[in-house]
Formats: C-alpha cells, sequence, structure tokens
C-alpha cells in the first residue's frame, strides 16, 4: 500500500465474500477483536456496486439505462466538452423514466477523439464521475473532477435520444440556456510580449502571442487561434457581450501595428476570463493549456516555486514539460540535498485542506502548478516536498546525518499538530512550550510519542464497510486503520485498524475508482473490503 511497508506479500486469494464491517465504539480496536455482521451474497472476485436502474439498449443503439464508460486520455485529451447548470441544486426530472437532479451532460464530442472511441454521445447526461456521483452538481464541480482523473477516466452516463436531449435542455441548440455573468473575478493575465516562430526551416515565419499568468508562461498562441476562440466563446455563451476584439488586417502589420493589436487581445483575454463562468469553461481551459505544443514552446524554461517542509519557498527553474522525477532533481540540486538522502522525500500537490497527494512519475508539476494559480487568483503555489517513508527507526537514523533533515521533521510535525493528524490532547500546551528552533530535538521527541504521527489520513470516502456513513483511510507503518465517519466528514468514535500481517492482497480495481484490500477473518476466512476513493493510486502505491 505504501512504501516501506513489511508483509505486503501479494497472493492469490481463496473466495471471499463482500460484508460489511462492524466498527468497534472505542479508538484502539484490532481486527483480531472486530466482530464482522453477516455476509451478504457470496462472490469469487470484487464487482463494482451496480448502477441504479437497470440498462436496455433501445432500437436506435443507445443504452436507456445508467452504464459505465472508461476514456483513456489522448494528446487531444478526453476529447468531450461539458455544459450545463452553474447553481448547485435543482428540481428533478424525468430521464428515460428515472427522476434525477440536474446533470451535466456533454455538449460536443471530438471526431475520432477517445470519448467517441469509448462510446461517448453528444446529450450524454454524466451521473458519476470516477465513482462519485454528481446529480445536482455544478459545471465546475464536475470539470474539476475530470481534470484531476488523470490518464483515466471513469464516467457513468445516461444516453439519450436527440429529441429526449431538446426536452431536457432546450437551450442545446436554441438561445433559452441561461448563465450567470454576474460572478467576476480578478485573474493576473497578460500578454506582454511576442515572439516570431520560424516554419519548418522555411524561412517563413510567423507571430505568435506569449500569455502569462501572475507572471508564468501559459502558452504562445497566434492571431487565428484567438479569433477561434473569440467565434467559439460568441457561440457558447450566446448572450454575453463581448468585448471589442482586434480585426482582422489584409496585409502585412507593422511592429506598431502588431504591439497593438498584442494589447488589444491581452485586453479581451483579462476582461473574458474576468467572468468566472466563461474562463472556467473548457473553451478558456483548452485554449490556455499547451497541450500538442504546436509553437515550439514547452522547451521554454519557466520558474516554479516549491514549498518546503522547513516553510520555506524555493523558485527553481525547469521546463513546462519537465516530469516529476525532473523537476524533484532540480529541487535536490537547489537545496544541496545528497541523492541517497532525497529518496526519503517527494513532490506533494495540495489538494485539500489538510491534505497532500503524493504525484505520480508522469505528472507535469508546471501544469498543476498553472491550473492551481488560474483556479485560486492567486499567485501561491500547491507545490511542496514532504518526507515519503513511514519508520520511526528511518527519521532518527536521518535525524543524525543531516541537521537540515531535522528541521524538516520539526516544521512537518508542527503543521500536522496544527491541522489535527497529530493528536496532541493534553500535550498541546507542552508542545506549544517547544516551539523554538532550537528546541526542535525535544518537540519531535515529544510528537513521536503522539497518536497520528508519521501517518497519512486521506479525505474521507465512501466504503462497503459501511452501510451509512464514510470512512477515513489511515496509513502507518505498523497497521492500516478505517476511521468512521458521516457523509460530511465529521469523525466518529469507531474505528477499525488491520496489523499489515493480516492484509493478504489490495488492489485498484479493474475501473480504477476502487481500491480494494483483502484481510484474514478471525476465524481465518478472507474478506474484501472496497473503498470508492480518487487518490486510490496514491493509496496503492
Amino acid at each position: 500500500m505504501a512504501e516501506n511497508f513489511p508483509n505486503n506479500q501479494m497472493t492469490n486469494t481463496e473466495s471471499s465474500s463482500s460484508s460489511t464491517l462492524q466498527f468497534p465504539s472505542t479508538t484502539t480496536a484490532t481486527t483480531s477483536s472486530s466482530p464482522i455482521v453477516t455476509t451478504t451474497t457470496p462472490t469469487s472476485s470484487p464487482t463494482p456496486p451496480p448502477p441504479p436502474p437497470s440498462s436496455s439498449t433501445s432500437s436506435l443503439g443507445y443504452i436507456s439505462g445508467p452504464h459505465l464508460v472508461t476514456i483513456y486520455k489522448t494528446e487531444t485529451g478526453f476529447g468531450f466538452n461539458v455544459r450545463g447548470q452553474v447553481s448547485e441544486g435543482g428540481p428533478l426530472r424525468s430521464i428515460n423514466g428515472e427522476l434525477y437532479a440536474p446533470l451535466q451532460h456533454v455538449s460536443a464530442v471530438l471526431e475520432n477523439g477517445a470519448a467517441e472511441k469509448a462510446g461517448i454521445r453528444k446529450g450524454d447526461r454524466i451521473l458519476e464521475v470516477n465513482g462519485v456521483n454528481v446529480e445536482g452538481a455544478t459545471h465546475k464541480q464536475v470539470v474539476d473532477l475530470i481534470k484531476s482523473s488523470g490518464d483515466k477516466l471513469v464516467l457513468t452516463v445516461i444516453s439519450v435520444t436527440p429529441r429526449e436531449a431538446e426536452k431536457l435542455e432546450p437551450s442545446d441548440d436554441g438561445n433559452n440556456f441561461v448563465y450567470d455573468y454576474s460572478e467576476k473575478r480578478s485573474l493576473p493575465i497578460t500578454i506582454p510580449d511576442y515572439s516570431w516562430i520560424e516554419k519548418n526551416n522555411s524561412g517563413e515565419r510567423y507571430c505568435v502571442y506569449n500569455i502569462y499568468m501572475a507572471g508564468r508562461h501559459l502558452c504562445s498562441r497566434r492571431y487565428r487561434e484567438f479569433l477561434n476562440l473569440h467565434n467559439n466563446l460568441k457561440r457558447e455563451f450566446n448572450e454575453f457581450i463581448f468585448p471589442k476584439f482586434p480585426g482582422k488586417w489584409p496585409f502585412s502589420l507593422s511592429y506598431q501595428q502588431l504591439d497593438s493589436r498584442r494589447r488589444g487581445l491581452e485586453s479581451y483575454i483579462e476582461k473574458v476570463c474576468a467572468v468566472r463562468v466563461i474562463g472556467e469553461s473548457d473553451i478558456i481551459q483548452e485554449f490556455l493549456t499547451d497541450y500538442d505544443d504546436e509553437h515550439g514552446t514547452n522547451q521554454t524554461p519557466v520558474d516554479l516555486k516549491i514549498l518546503l517542509p522547513n516553510r520555506t519557498a524555493i523558485t527553481i527553474t525547469v521546463r513546462k514539460n519537465s516530469c516529476t522525477k525532473e523537476v524533484y532533481d532540480a529541487i535536490i540540486e537547489k537545496i544541496n540535498l545528497s541523492p541517497d538522502l532525497a529518496s526519503y522525500f517527494a513532490i506533494f500537490e495540495i489538494v485539500e485542506q489538510g491534505f497532500e497527494r503524493k504525484l505520480q512519475s508522469n505528472e507535469f508539476p508546471y501544469n498543476l502548478y498553472i491550473q492551481n494559480i488560474q483556479n485560486t487568483s492567486a499567485a501561491s503555489t500547491c507545490l511542496m516536498m514532504k518526507k515519503w517513508f513511514f519508520h520511526l527507526s528511518t527519521e532518527l537514523e536521518l535525524c543524525t546525518k543531516e541537521d537540515l533533515l531535522e528541521q524538516f521533521f520539526y516544521y512537518q510535525s508542527i503543521e500536522d499538530v496544527n491541522k489535527g493528524q497529530i493528536k496532541a490532547g493534553n500535550k498541546l500546551y507542552e508542545l506549544k512550550a517547544l516551539q523554538e528552533i532550537s528546541k526542535k530535538s525535544d518537540y519531535l521527541k515529544l510528537a513521536r510519542k503522539l497518536d497520528g504521527y508519521g501517518e497519512i489520513t486521506f479525505p474521507h470516502c465512501a466504503s462497503d464497510a459501511r452501510k451509512e456513513g464514510h470512512i477515513m483511510c489511515i496509513i502507518g507503518y505498523d497497521s492500516f486503520k478505517l476511521q468512521a465517519c458521516r457523509d460530511d466528514g465529521m469523525i466518529e468514535d469507531k474505528k477499525i485498524e488491520f496489523q499489515w500481517n493480516t492484509l493478504k492482497e489490495w488492489y485498484v480495481d479493474d475501473e480504477g475508482i476502487s481500491f480494494v484490500f483483502v484481510y484474514n477473518k478471525p476465524d481465518n476466512r478472507l474478506r474484501r473490503v472496497r473503498i470508492h476513493t480518487p487518490y486510490v493510486k496514491y493509496i496503492s502505491k
């Protein structure tokens, strides 16, 4: 499940049955003393929960009920656009005879793109994204879930006929769809300069305008690409009064005219992005993301800000398309950390308050960095360096090798106490008294004795371990814990602890939306538990 764990051997399991775990009321119970409620239907292998109503195929080839579609990202992305309400909730509506809260829908599908090849149709209603129910969700919520999918996206969709789609959303081809243009924001987006690109070493040149966000280069676009953007936005947001767009000119432009066009494009993009519903639309996001590197700008050096565990930030220079390992190598070179010590740390993305996700090796940190700036309207970074090991003896040994590492552990412990990961309890006052850099060794000595030290707690999610409520996964060196909580994440006084030697297998299911583990019951029978979390890859590592 996590690196450096003992006894994480992978074995073939006997046939097991699904069940609901009985959470004990105390917080120190283990599987050896945790009763299990009566099992349900036996099964020889884990299967995803069935969709709500049954699905059937109509005479026109449409699957009328909810069905799973798995899309693998290509060089053109997932290949579809999403459209729908910008506010949350709404009245129930009938789709193919079943009632649903308002659903986002597929408004366009790229020809021969990933979505079309996977079976997505224009008009499909999106019921779940990677196992997360999105009935009544806003457009932004659904888009954010899709963006966090990595290279694999699993949708539960409901296909409808064109006639049904017209009844559900008459605005798809008409002018009745209403967007809320009142919510504004200030984005630090600029076009400070332009560049000349030579075309295929032929001597021909064309001009590209360089787009920056908070001083960081996003992409470079030609005038005709801006014009296509303008036309696409007018079609999608046909009621919005757009700012003036710089006009075409049939002849070669002088340097003064090019700079005037640059200022006009900068004013245009700044004003349209300031309207939240437009700035967060797929059209704008795709325009500002340099997927294909058509103009050769992915090799451009860019500055990337990284938070260190000691609460300081460093700036490194990397390429826009540098992968996680390349960025991490630049970090350890910047702080002069030896390669053997660097293996105990990793890069994390701050994705939720109090939780950081370890980056995968095939990710591009600069893209995450820029997306964070766009979504938060701030220049602060979402990337940080943290320790990536779980054995306490390893930490004690590292402290003797490098004073900087002890500083890192000290400041990370303070942060973990502040956000509640380390349960200070009645030791909080004593910890506060030791909260000085000169007393870091004494602070760590006390903190290491407290519950939660050196553990990772994941955000709450659904699991078949409980009939009602959610759970939180907690990973530590000695054990794997399930903390019971309410659907809103409020902690309940129930916890199950699994010693690592009782776990026989763990894996990500075929759909990539659930983490599954198998453990030994007290009677030596095997039990399989499924956890529905968007962080399945992180947990399985």
